[in-house]
């Protein structure tokens, strides 16, 4: 008992948790749109869309051809797939049948249902989109691959299995609370397909996405961002990673492909910008909270960072909606409820 009490004690002060503060920095939120049903030979060709996709394979399989690939891929029960860049993608039974449109298939399909194509007997399917900010966005944007496929044989396999099944059985049951609990299972499916990216033994090019997967930096990371208004120096950050100054910058770098007082330079003033833009704090207020020491030498590194003093850039985006337009309430395309 006493334990208990202890873990649920220490269990509320949670670690500095960076990759966290990504996701919630660009007000990540993943949906499901809809999925569908198919059976015998059939071929489906999807647009390229200006949004995060993200689809799984629930029952049976199918061949996915990404717009650019030199083959198509087989993808089975259980195999998840995240689209960050606009491609075309054409799903089939067959990659040698010829693909029909999915706007013309699913233009009587409404938002969040599953359409039947065929007999629908041999093949499930459920895919949304990720919404981000339209500004801050940017950030876990930019930084993902084009594409990421997590097989259901992988490590992440258990978690992906239980999501999906608890997914289903939300978004079929009609219970109370089944929509609010869908979309919780949803965000958790998009975090583990990016957990499972993260823990890839493929290597990925230096940036934000590598420093956050990297265990040899994350000690330095959890330090600046638990603390962004600190001067820290790189001594500090190079003991807390147990190396030396030299070896902790070179290699934070390769990583990350800045040095790490750059890095703490830019997260900075990507909070800065959701201050200017989310909360109407004082300029010298927003400079204190992040370690400036005048309003004037905020300003100055915010006008190098961003083109505009921390003035114009409030009134810049001032008019702005705070979501992007997939969280409003408009029908989407027909082929958004399958893809």
């Amino acid at each position: 008992m006493l334990e208990s009490a202890r873990y649920l004690r220490d269990s509320t002060r949670m670690a500095v948790d960076p990759f966290s503060d990504v996701l919630t920095l660009s007000k990540a939120e993943a949906v499901v749109t809809g999925g569908f049903t198919a059976g015998g030979p059939w071929s489906i060709r999807f647009p390229a869309r200006e949004k995060i996709k993200f689809f799984a394979v629930v029952k049976g399989s199918c061949w996915v051809h990404l717009e650019g690939a030199r083959e198509p891929l087989l993808f089975e029960t259980g195999d998840v797939g995240l689209l960050a860049k606009p491609r075309v993608a054409v799903l089939s039974s067959d990659p040698a049948l010829e693909p029909v449109d999915a706007m013309s298939l699913f233009s009587n399909v409404g938002r969040n249902a599953v359409a039947v194509v065929g007999d629908g007997g041999d093949f499930g399917y459920i895919g949304g989109h990720v919404m981000l900010d339209p500004i801050r966005g940017k950030l876990l944007a930019d930084i993902l691959p084009p594409w990421i496929l997590t097989r259901a044989a992988s490590p992440h396999a258990a978690a992906f299995r239980w999501l999906l099944d608890r997914l289903i059985e939300e978004r079929t049951s009609g219970r109370p609370g089944s929509q609010l609990a869908s979309s919780q299972l949803t965000q958790l499916l998009f975090i583990e397909i990016l957990r499972s990216h993260l823990g890839t033994a493929r290597p990925m090019p230096a940036g934000w996405l590598r420093a956050l997967a990297e265990p040899r930096i994350a000690p330095a990371l959890r330090l600046m961002h638990g603390d962004p208004a600190r001067s820290w120096h790189l001594e500090e950050l190079a003991k807390a990673c147990a190396m030396s100054r030299t070896s902790f910058a070179f290699h934070f770098r390769t990583v990350a492909g800045v040095a790490p007082l750059t890095y703490l330079a830019t997260w900075r003033m990507h909070l800065a910008e959701r201050s200017l833009r989310d909360e109407r704090t004082a300029v010298a207020t927003v400079a204190r909270s992040l370690g400036y020491t005048s309003e004037s030498a905020f300003s100055n590194a915010f006008k190098r960072a961003n083109g505009k003093s921390p003035s114009a850039y409030r009134a810049s985006v001032s008019g702005l909606d705070k979501t992007v337009p997939e969280q409003t309430n408009n029908a989407a395309p027909a082929s958004e409820t399958a893809f």
